[in-house]
């Protein structure tokens, strides 16, 4: 009952979405649509590691099509490799006269100047990681409950409901303990699931590898690690072919990337799984930041502004379905 309740679900969603893109469609809010005015500014952190430089993909490809369809639209993109830069990136933004701004933060301590966008009246659309108070027009991003707790679940069954797990966080922010909490709030469900310890690598390879290798001489027995995140399971999985040890069953990453999809898809025994944590969050914010500040919205939704928050699903991803969201195009 339970897995024919999971696939009407699956097929619910796969209808709302469908229906969503007739909306738009219909409505031609799209980069098909010629006549979009504005200047977009777009600030986010530099393509350090794979997740984000499947972001920064994103945006050009986005900037390409809008700017194919809509030439009256200008869009200037600014990375930075720390909050200080970024700050004073969007500091630079501001000065040259942008109608909108999209603010991926490096973390949440960008909110000052986030604020001081929004309050000059520029429409402004933050993603992922937020801020620490609602300073914006429109803030989307993935379900990052739902993603770690899709997670949390499929590692707790293919266990058996018993075993000993480590998780490797990201950078302190409030997406992260939003994981890291339901992660815990799931995991607690089950008394056999044993979570031995918890530690930031900051989504970063190197640093995950430096965690794993700790937690490999400090725990003797380890079941499954749970990373939440892709870049930071190649680190982690590095460690551990590395030490030569054999007792762990499962490495769960997070963010569905094309070498871990591969993975999935070649029966790798300790890769066998991902959640979805889509990098074209970002294309779909500068889509809202172009839609907001020249006022249009979606057909079917009465309100005279875009919703102020979106969340978008999280997938278990496994062998049966990995080939569907597989994407050639995209870098990893």
């Amino acid at each position: 009952m339970k897995e024919k309740e999971k696939k009407m679900k699956k097929v619910l969603v796969i209808l709302l979405v469908m229906g969503l893109i007739f909306c738009l469609a219909s409505m031609g809010i799209s980069a098909e649509k010629a006549d979009y005015t504005g200047k977009i500014g777009i600030s986010l952190p530099t393509a350090t590691h794979g997740y984000m430089g499947r972001v920064n993909w994103w945006v050009q490809k986005a900037v390409k099509d809008w700017k194919a369809k809509n030439p009256a639209l200008e869009f200037l993109v600014v990375t930075a490799d720390n909050v200080t830069k970024q700050a004073a990136d969007i500091e630079d933004l501001l000065i040259k006269e942008i109608d909108a701004i999209v603010v991926f933060p490096f973390d949440a301590s960008v909110t000052a100047v986030i604020e001081k966008a929004y309050k000059k009246g520029i429409y402004t659309v933050v993603l992922d990681r937020g801020t620490t108070k609602p300073v914006y027009d429109v803030y989307i991003s993935n379900d990052d409950e739902g993603y770690t707790r899709e997670g949390t679940e499929w590692i707790a069954k293919e266990l058996g409901y018993k075993g000993k797990m480590v998780i490797i966080e990201g950078i302190p922010c409030p997406i992260n303990t939003t994981r890291i909490d339901t992660i815990k709030a799931t995991a607690a469900k089950y008394p056999g699931i044993e979570i031995l310890d918890s530690q930031p690598g900051f989504w970063n390879q190197e640093k995950s590898l430096a965690v794993m290798e700790n937690y490999l001489q400090k725990y003797p027995q380890i079941d499954a690690v749970y990373t939440a995140d892709d870049d930071m399971m190649k680190g982690a999985l590095q460690a551990y072919k590395e030490s030569g040890r054999s007792d762990i069953k499962i490495f769960l990453g997070g963010g569905a990337s094309k070498a871990m999809l591969q993975k999935i898809m070649d029966g790798d025994k300790l890769v066998r799984a991902n959640v979805t944590y889509p990098p074209d969050c970002i294309a779909t914010a500068i889509g809202l930041a172009v839609l907001g500040y020249n006022k249009q919205t979606f057909e079917g939704f009465y309100q005279k502004k875009l919703p102020l928050r979106i969340i978008l699903s999280a997938e278990l991803i496994t062998a049966e379905n990995a080939a569907d969201y597989y994407n050639p195009d995209e870098v990893d």
